[in-house]
């Protein structure tokens, strides 16, 4: 046995022996009922509602298990930092297609699958639950379960390890993920066109039935950004068509905009994220919105009441989650109807029946 297949050895049994300790210690507080506070790097401590119970910290299980750049699947274990894994694949020329928000160098791959936010290219590439293909975890019993796999074809029936993905942590202590990557595309220019929000919207929707290769769109205030990804004669030939100015450090708007360090996200007003169909009109919010994926995503800066905004979302076919504020309260997330309610209920009780894992983080009573 060589040093590094020894070192790799003992770096296996490491993570073995800290997953058997974790398992024990949920079983022991299942047993007791003692609440869990799941947290890998801390960068999504702002989101979700009161964080309750004792802090059960997961950043030591990191490490790259499997990647092969040539079937564009990765695994990593969850304490993984989103920065490291990113590199692993930039130097493949392949990514993370849907661009999970860091919020801080700390980021780990277990808090971005467990948050389940995406970045801009979401609309055009797809939500991290898309790319989900296999999950290892443990559940609020201890036992050590897997789903999925690490292949593209490998589901049948329901797939219980996209379920995951944004489930805040509440159905079990994430443990080992296998993602579909995407190659970085070989060219990328961004354009600004001024247009107001209702322009931009209709000038949107109208692009979204043809062939132009926009893989991110934001507006606010009287520009519509626009990132166009693909061949370099692709791209260069949307450019000319679409028209608009070029936009000089283009990488860092759209790094600014993923990480909330844009000027719009930078005051203390409420910040409500409101999901609608990309064809609603300007929401009748006061304070400022900027616009992406389309127009299907809306963020709105606002202090009007919270009843009120998630009315306005609902009448414009979507939801309303308030995603930073300056006190945490106990129901960010829009509320659920009665059935949806009744069936986060069912899978609560099926892989945490003790309710000891993130207990209240996506609503009061789960």
């Amino acid at each position: 046995m060589t040093q590094g297949s020894a070192s790799e050895f003992a770096g296996t049994s490491a993570m073995h022996n800290l997953v058997a300790h974790w398992s024990e210690r949920i079983r022991r507080c299942a047993e007791t009922a003692q609440p869990l506070r799941i947290r890998g790097g801390g960068s999504k401590d702002f989101y979700g509602a009161l964080k309750q119970g004792e802090l059960f910290a997961t950043g030591d299980y990191s490490g790259i298990l499997d990647y092969e750049p040539t079937e564009l699947v990765v695994t990593a274990r969850a304490g993984t930092p989103l920065r490291e894994l990113e590199a692993a694949l930039a130097a493949q020329g392949q990514m993370l297609a849907f661009e999970p928000p860091h919020f801080s160098e700390a980021a780990t791959l277990g808090g971005a699958i467990a948050s389940g936010l995406s970045g801009p290219r979401r609309a055009a590439s797809g939500s991290a639950r898309d790319f989900v293909l296999g999950i290892r975890l443990l559940d609020g019993r201890g036992q050590d379960l897997a789903f999925g796999g690490r292949v593209m074809k490998n589901v049948a029936g329901f797939d219980v390890s996209r379920l995951m993905a944004g489930a805040m942590g509440t159905l079990g202590v994430l443990l080992d993920i296998s993602l579909k990557v995407l190659p970085r595309p070989e060219h990328e220019l961004s354009l600004c066109l001024r247009l107001d929000s209702s322009e931009a919207l209709r000038h949107l929707n109208a692009w979204a039935g043809k062939p132009h290769p926009i893989s991110a769109t934001c507006h606010e205030g009287h520009c519509l950004t626009l990132r166009l990804s693909g061949s370099a004669a692709g791209v260069d030939a949307a450019a000319r068509q679409l028209g608009g100015e070029r936009v000089t450090q283009a990488a860092a708007f759209w790094r600014a905009l993923r990480e909330h360090e844009a000027s719009f996200f930078a005051d203390d007003t409420p910040l409500w994220r409101i999901s609608v169909r990309s064809t609603a009109p300007a929401l009748p919010l006061s304070g400022r919105q900027l616009l992406e994926w389309n127009g299907a995503l809306r963020w709105a800066k606002t202090d009007d009441d919270p009843a009120m905004v998630r009315d306005v979302a609902r009448k414009a076919g979507g939801h309303a989650s308030l995603f930073r504020a300056p006190r945490t309260i106990d129901s960010p997330f829009h509320p659920l109807p009665g059935a949806a309610m009744a069936l986060h209920r069912r899978l609560k009780q099926v892989f945490d029946p003790a309710g000891i894992l993130n207990r209240g983080r996506l609503y009061p009573d789960l």
